[in-house]
């Protein structure tokens, strides 16, 4: 059974990139001040009153420019890796706008070690952990796939023109349907897999970014690890690390984009919108429905939100006064996703478990192989029994099972036999020709039988040693062992990590108790001193106020932003669509039109319309009609389309 577990939020921590090139050539203040010990980022609004208080913002850990890519994984990725191992689900997820150096922190620079982004330190991780544990046998396996304009692609699939569709299990909840899998068994493997996936995914150049991703991308490690319990029975845990590189969030007056490029960010942050509207539910309290099925991308992040995971979620900002209002809403957006409660569970012997499949095929195998070996024996036994060719039988039982099994001496020593009584037959003159004739062909067809024994003896030893291959049994050099002083230093950096985690909470619960207590100590020797030590504070409450009352005033500019953004949208669509009604109307006869609504239905799995396939042809004139229709579609759109656009 699944051992339940309290609840638990989902962890944010905020990482800010340096100045680039073109932000120090254009002269833009740098505005975003980080307090690394109290984890807290200030943010001073460009065109703000110098009086006006910086926007403050708390998180579980802030990192600088300064930041290395080892410590941003040993304190906040490690312990979720961890749980991993250990059977739970966990999400890691990089937001920010575009070209805040989200790839890089997921990926790095492969190459050198300390510049390593989360991905490749976690295969590290995963295969180091493995390689170090005893009596544990794991299977491991990697997906990887992206949502392109809200359509799924496995991007290690043979044909990138597939399309994968989405469905929905009681028992193992949303999954991608036909999404490839491979067994890795080292770090060097699952790289090779992501490599590959890498090649494939959608990448292209806008005036923010010249490698913008144009696509959200999900690396799936699924680690099941298999070992006998207390009561003396093989149990199974499965843990699943999702790691997703988000799309940037963009604005097309800051990033150019256009033709396709617009089309991609168009699709792009009406997803991110739909994970903005997710979160804010969830956290919300009050409201009664999540979207989830609003767009691909909050279906595949469900168990991730709110669900039976441990999620990480990383928000990458910039820090020059150019970005300032896409900084701010990227921190607000991480704010709100820090309240979001998760109840994740340990997975413990799942159904659908691979590694299961893998030890009960095996087993099989081995089973079929002994098999052959008994029935060898039987055979021989009663060949001795009825008196027939005791010289074959010189072996011992023990001696035979071995050879059935795996020598390959046995199976020489046996050819070389047959060969030589089969001369000793064609030798012996006393028999007449009929009998020497008859005694070749049995020799002849019993070393047919040896030799199809062999063969079949040795394509089930390959097939047991191929399948076993995969499995990565603990304490053996899956990679390069490493040293003791190496794992002693890990630990010690553990240990340093845990301790600044520690020292960053009891500073901010100090900070909170020190404000609430301080008007309890104070005591005053005149009345003129208590006016001006509660004026000063006054002064301070009051500034307070006026930050929050600006905040709400940014969150009213926001909210009307977002709104011209989508009634703009909207609007796009609304002519797309009268363009089409158009077209319709003129070009398809109302007899056709007729037939394609009838067989038109709402598929609610996959939430959008199909159509029913034909099943008889009605005759020559609706295929020539329907030919005909589509022919003129085709010329006629470019031009209508130009017409409607300009009329509406």
């Amino acid at each position: 059974m699944s051992k339940l577990k309290s609840s638990e939020s989902v962890k944010v921590v905020v990482r800010c990139r340096p100045m680039n090139d073109k932000e120090v050539a254009g002269g833009y203040d740098e505005i975003v001040h980080i307090d690394v010990k109290l984890g807290q980022i200030l943010v001073k609004h460009p065109k703000a009153s110098p009086s006006e208080l910086p926007k403050t913002f708390t998180f579980d850990a802030v990192y600088d420019q300064n930041s290395k890519q080892v410590d941003l994984y040993d304190e906040t990725f490690r312990p979720l890796v961890e749980s991993v191992l250990l059977g739970f689900n966990g999400t890691i997820f990089a937001y920010g706008q575009t070209g805040t150096g989200k790839t890089f922190t997921m990926e790095g620079i492969r190459l050198d070690p300390e510049r390593r982004g989360v991905i490749p330190n976690s295969f590290e991780h995963i295969f180091t952990h493995i390689s170090r544990s005893q009596n544990q046998q794991y299977l491991v396996r990697a997906s990887y796939l992206e949502i392109y304009q809200e359509e799924i692609k496995d991007l290690l699939a043979k044909d990138q023109t597939k399309r994968l569709e989405l469905k929905e299990r009681p028992d193992t909840g949303v999954y991608v349907k036909d999404l490839s899998s491979f067994v890795t068994k080292n770090v060097k493997e699952i790289e090779h897999v992501m490599n590959v996936g890498n090649q494939n995914r959608s990448v292209g150049s806008t005036n923010m970014n010249e490698h913008s991703s144009r696509s959200h991308a999900i690396f799936v490690i699924t680690v099941e690890c298999s070992e006998i319990g207390l009561d003396g029975e093989n149990h199974i845990r499965v843990g699943k690390l999702n790691l997703v590189d988000l799309a940037g969030s963009e604005r097309q007056a800051k990033t150019g984009a256009q033709g396709d490029r617009l089309k991609e960010a168009t699709k792009i942050n009406l997803s991110l919108s739909a994970l903005g509207n997710v979160i804010s539910a969830l956290v919300d309290g009050k409201s009664t429905h999540i979207p989830y099925r609003d767009s691909k991308l909050t279906r595949l992040l469900q168990d991730s939100l709110g669900g039976n995971a441990k999620t990480v979620m990383v928000a990458n900002i910039g820090p020059a006064s150019y970005n300032c209002e896409e900084t701010l809403t990227t921190l607000r957006y991480a704010n709100r996703a820090k309240n979001i409660k998760n109840k994740p569970r340990v997975n413990e012997d799942p159904k659908d478990a691979l590694l299961r499949e893998f030890q009960e095929e095996i087993a099989r195998l081995k089973a079929q192989l002994e098999k052959r070996g008994v029935g060898k024996r039987k055979k021989k036994n009663r060949r001795r029994q009825g008196g027939e060719g005791e010289e074959d039988i010189e072996d011992d039982d023990g001696e035979d099972e071995e050879g059935i099994k795996n020598d390959p001496e046995y199976w020489k020593a046996q050819q070389e036999k047959l060969e030589m009584e089969k001369r000793a037959i064609f030798d012996d003159h006393s028999l007449v020709a009929e009998e020497k004739q008859k005694l070749l062909h049995e020799k002849e067809k019993k070393m047919g039988d040896v030799r199809r024994e062999r063969e079949a003896s040795e394509a089930l030893a390959t097939k047991i040693k191929a399948m076993e291959s995969k499995l990565l049994v603990g304490g053996k050099n899956i990679v390069d062992h490493t040293n003791e002083q190496q794992k002693v230093l890990e630990q010690r950096r553990q240990e340093i990590a845990e301790q600044k985690r520690r020292e960053r909470e009891m500073q901010q619960q100090m900070e909170t108790q020190d404000e609430e207590t301080l008007e309890l100590k104070e005591t005053f020797s005149s009345l003129q001193q208590e006016v001006d030590v509660k004026t000063k504070k006054l002064k301070k409450l009051f500034a307070k106020l006026q930050a929050v009352k600006a905040e709400i005033d940014d969150l009213q500019a926001e909210h009307i932003k977002e709104r011209q953004q989508l009634e703009q949208t909207q609007n796009e669509l609304t002519r797309e669509l009268k363009l089409k009604h158009l077209v319709i109307e003129n070009f398809i006869p109302l007899e056709e039109k007729n037939k394609i609504m009838n067989r038109a239905y709402f598929d609610e799995e996959d939430d959008q319309w199909k159509t029913q396939p034909i099943t008889r042809i009605e005759g020559y004139g609706t295929v020539f009609v329907l030919i005909q229709t589509c022919t003129k579609f085709a010329a006629v759109t470019d031009s209508v389309g130009q017409c409607i656009c300009a009329s509406v």
